[in-house]
């Protein structure tokens, strides 16, 4: 059997690497790799396959810097070209990139099975691209394979039921991938304070709004006045910050930093500030309480179980949920399958 899988962007490196250990031990199944480019950045691209030893992609489209039309239309070319090639049995696709829904489309145009890694996440924000892309996909997967049972939930209230398709509660694979390297990380090159905050913003609902993200950045700095927060800068956030002249106060700024060098600052921090959905829940697979910068999450059971608030990008309310808010201390309880989401898939893909 041969499975192509396709990736884009750093979670989906991330799930793919649990995935790909898993293929390891069927040798009748072939992985075919493909790297559509979409986030591309040396920095934040290699080093991933590097340190995590995820098999070099067979195809690198080298695909990115452009609108949604055109990076999708382009990526659905160029992956139907190498499915023409490859045929494979089943394609993979993780999450609610532009290189999630190309594939898809490449695919089911070409009667190919596709299973989709991560469905039935829906934020109910269609200004999103990302809840776009993640609909549409679900609607033409032959597998969804569902992290959690509110997902699973949220497929039966659109009518999934009445659709043919499979659906199967995974559990989350970005656990199996945490569970694996938490004693294999790496120290950045910098000073490591104690008792810090790790920040990341990189998502275009606070970046491409100055007036979000300056009152998230004007939070951080009031933060960062007694508690020193670290945020690893993702390259066009910072080139935003740059050109609008915003101030930073305070903040450790620095590079962006490969997964085990940010599983050592995960192992080591108080608390995370983050919009992005993939670090909300590594927060939780580590045991730290998280502020999201967002108006809403896909991660309902990470607010519901209060191991996550959701402040948006107000600034008073960035302040106050870190001086007042009190999180959940216990973090030990089976929300996201214990590590064997990798397992499940492929046995339910076999």
């Amino acid at each position: 059997m041969k499975i192509l899988t396709i990736i884009g962007a750093r979670p989906q490196f991330i799930k793919a690497a649990a995935l790909s250990r898993e293929i390891a031990n069927y040798p009748d199944i072939t992985e075919i790799i493909v790297h559509t480019g979409q986030h591309f950045d040396a920095n934040m691209s290699d080093i991933f396959f590097e340190q995590m030893s995820i098999p070099k992609p067979n195809y690198n489209l080298n695909i990115n810097g452009l609108g949604h039309g055109a990076m999708t239309g382009q990526m659905l070319e160029k992956i139907e070209e190498v499915l023409l090639i490859e045929k494979p049995n089943w394609v993979v696709i993780y999450g609610d990139t532009n290189s999630t829904i190309a594939g898809a489309l490449a695919a089911k145009k070409l009667h190919i099975k596709v299973a989709h890694i991560e469905a039935g996440l829906r934020s109910f924000n269609m200004e999103m691209p990302e809840e776009i892309n993640r609909i549409l996909t679900d609607r033409i997967s032959d597998i969804l394979f569902c992290p959690t049972e509110t997902a699973i939930n949220n497929l039966k209230i659109e009518g999934y039921n009445n659709i043919k398709c499979k659906i199967v509660n995974s559990g989350d694979i970005m656990q199996d991938t945490a569970m694996f390297y938490a004693q294999k990380e790496q120290k950045p090159n910098i000073e490591i304070p104690q008792n810090f905050i790790l920040a990341t913003i990189h998502r275009a609902e606070n970046t491409d709004n100055i007036e979000r993200l300056t009152s998230i950045l004007e939070a951080l700095n009031e933060i960062a006045k007694t508690t020193k927060i670290i945020l690893p800068l993702h390259p066009r956030t910072a080139k935003i910050i740059k050109n609008s002249e915003l101030k930073i106060q305070n903040l450790s700024i620095i590079e962006p930093v490969g997964y085990l060098e940010m599983v050592y600052l995960l192992n080591r921090c108080k608390m995370v500030m983050t919009d992005s959905g993939g670090l909300q829940k590594e927060a939780f697979f580590f045991k730290k309480p998280c502020i999201t910068l967002r108006n809403e999450t896909e991660w309902v059971e990470l607010i519901e179980n209060n191991f996550n608030i959701i402040v948006g990008a107000n600034k008073n309310k960035i302040v106050e949920a870190y001086s007042n808010h009190k999180f959940n201390p216990n973090f030990d309880v089976d929300l996201y399958g214990n590590g064997k989401a990798a397992k499940n898939i492929i046995l339910n893909i076999k």
